[in-house]
């Protein structure tokens, strides 16, 4: 298929990873060369493997059809630092006080992201929660995570930002996250 004739969310999904993988080898780049870099060999060299790379990743991992929808995106990307933050900070006030519980548990959290890349990604995103790891991401109704306190609050967590992952997907309103009967 020749550049021409690609469905324009391919064309774009094209456009957009080869700008972020252009990037990411800029920050590459050492500080003294990215001045260089505009001129140089660096800044050919970084746009050729960012082509062939976007390439790459579209014969892989073929765009999905509905970009991520804007304001779920938006809200996602501010909930997710403060979130961490949040946790973070409480994860290390646990683990310096001794007079607080530290109750290592897992938690079933139902889920109604479909098998695959969406599921995928929430539990790589969800785990990078300070206290809550996801450990099994393969049963078709579930996902299992290991949490450090409080797998009821973890619980609701899990499922209010799985509900903001799914809108982000343009996926509608199904909510996962009850609790297992």
């Amino acid at each position: 298929m020749s550049p021409g004739s690609a469905p324009p969310h391919r064309l774009r999904a094209f456009v957009v990873r080869t700008l972020l993988l252009f990037g990411f080898w800029l920050l590459l780049l050492e500080p003294e060369s990215l001045a260089l870099a505009v001129m140089g060999v660096d800044w050919a060299v970084g746009a050729v493997a960012a082509l062939a790379a976007a390439a790459l990743s579209l014969r892989l991992l073929p765009p999905a059809r509905r970009a991520p929808r804007l304001w779920p995106l938006l809200r996602f990307l501010v909930r997710f630092p403060v979130q961490s933050l949040v946790a973070g900070l409480d994860v290390a006030r646990r683990a310096l006080d001794p007079r607080l519980p530290v109750r290592s548990t897992l938690l079933q959290h139902r889920t109604a992201l479909p098998p695959g890349t969406s599921r995928t990604l929430f539990g790589a995103l969800s785990s990078q929660i300070p206290g809550t790891l996801a450990v099994d991401l393969d049963d078709p109704g579930r996902l299992l995570y290991h949490c450090l306190y409080r797998p009821d609050a973890a619980g609701r967590g899990l499922a209010a930002d799985e509900a903001l992952f799914r809108k982000l997907l343009g996926q509608g309103s199904a909510r996962g996250g009850e609790p297992p009967a």
